[in-house]
């Protein structure tokens, strides 16, 4: 079976190309150091739609297919991973409100993500908890007309920016969703500095002081907001920082084909090295290997196959560990410039670590993966009657 881009695919491709070349790459560097993003950049991101991708385009979105949608995350991440990130949580927000959201939430939400009228964020993780997400210690509490938020939020990828936050925490015990606008009484954001990769991403804490929201800003119903609410979010997001790090990864290909045709040592150009023609050829294949990975997911998720989610976490298990070793590679080529901030490639070894970790790390990726291959070597050698109660026991 042969795999290629549609017509569609291909130029879309091309103008994605053509506005990170233009608009984010020369200038990604300068906001690494000043962990900084421009608004003007955000504004002209909305206006090429890009926030409202793959919302429905009765809310004002794209409708974008999840193929397509994959290549802007690893276009812009080519650019700058963290402007990439400010697609994901807002998409991953955008995402699970469109699925799980009640009629008027969509109707008043979604066109204001979809223009970028409002950019969300995404607040699960904490100060004590990380991978494991359903014992998030935010507390929330019915009181009389509202709910009351108490609690820390921590890592909040563009919180210093967000208008609105799709927190999770506990209620009646329960995890559980919430919409909460930043000038909540009782929100505090607090801007968050110094972090290894993904600098410009404008990172914060959040702090819930009997934070008082409105009883229509939970979203679904108690209980929802692991399993189905942030399961959805996360699963989007993990497609997202998958494509994005074939990004990353195409970027360090890209800097090294250009370094080792200007650089000479020993009276040869660096391309004329075996070594160096090695760890070039071992880049390629894995570029294009975590690029079929993604497309792979992609089609999947467009087409609702359940098989999607594993599809997701393998590329993006596959694709963040493949960026950081490619991403070593080509500041090992570089030698003492790919450690110098005057070259690209020490940004992209930092931010594919910070790939490594988020939106579910390598090692739950790979408790995950491992689980579904033995469910699935299991249930293709016994009878069918025993598949329940094994997949009971794992």
């Amino acid at each position: 079976m042969k795999l290629e881009l549609s017509a569609q695919q291909k130029n879309a491709k091309a103008e994605f190309r053509a506005f990170v070349n233009q608009e984010i790459y020369p200038n990604a560097g300068e906001w690494d150091k000043k962990e900084f993003t421009p608004p003007e950049l955000i504004k002209k991101i909305a206006q090429r739609s890009f926030l409202g991708a793959i919302l429905p385009q009765e809310y004002g979105g794209q409708g974008m297919d999840l193929i397509t949608y994959g290549i802007l995350n690893e276009e812009i991440g080519r650019g700058c991973s963290s402007v990439r990130s400010l697609l994901t949580v807002h998409n991953m927000v955008a995402h699970a409100l469109c699925k799980w959201g009640n009629k008027f939430q969509k109707q008043y939400w979604l066109p204001k993500f979809a223009s970028g009228e409002m950019i969300a964020a995404f607040a699960l993780s904490e100060p004590n908890v990380g991978s494991d997400a359903k014992s998030v210690e935010t507390t929330a509490t019915l009181a009389d007309d509202a709910y009351v938020l108490n609690g820390q939020k921590k890592w909040i990828t563009y919180g210093q920016i967000a208008d609105v936050f799709l927190v999770f925490a506990k209620c009646e015990g329960k995890p559980t969703a919430f919409l909460v606008e930043k000038n909540s009484p009782g929100l505090s954001v607090k801007p968050m500095s110094g972090i290894l990769g993904t600098r410009a991403s404008m990172t914060a804490e959040l702090n819930f002081n009997n934070c008082q929201i409105s009883l229509e800003n939970l979203v679904g119903k108690l209980g929802f907001g692991f399993s189905y609410i942030a399961a959805t979010a996360l699963d989007y997001g993990r497609y997202s920082v998958a494509s994005g790090c074939v990004g990353i990864a195409q970027a360090c290909l890209e800097a090294c084909i250009k370094y080792t045709n200007e650089r000479k040592q020993f009276g040869v150009y660096l391309k004329e090295h075996q070594l160096i023609r090695q760890m070039i050829s071992q880049m390629i294949t894995n570029v294009k290997a975590a690029r079929l990975l993604c497309y792979q997911a992609g089609y999947l998720k467009d087409i609702n196959d359940p098989n999607s989610i594993m599809e997701t976490s393998i590329a993006k298990y596959f694709a963040s560990t493949v960026a950081t070793k490619i991403a070593n590679d080509a500041v090992q080529i570089h030698g003492g410039n790919g450690c110098s901030s005057e070259y690209p490639v020490e940004r992209y070894l930092r931010d594919s670590k910070i790939m490594e970790i988020i939106e579910g790390s390598t090692q739950i990726q790979e408790i995950t993966i491992a689980e579904s291959g033995y469910q699935d070597y299991l249930f293709s050698t016994v009878p069918t009657g025993l598949e329940k109660k094994l997949a009971e026991r794992i």
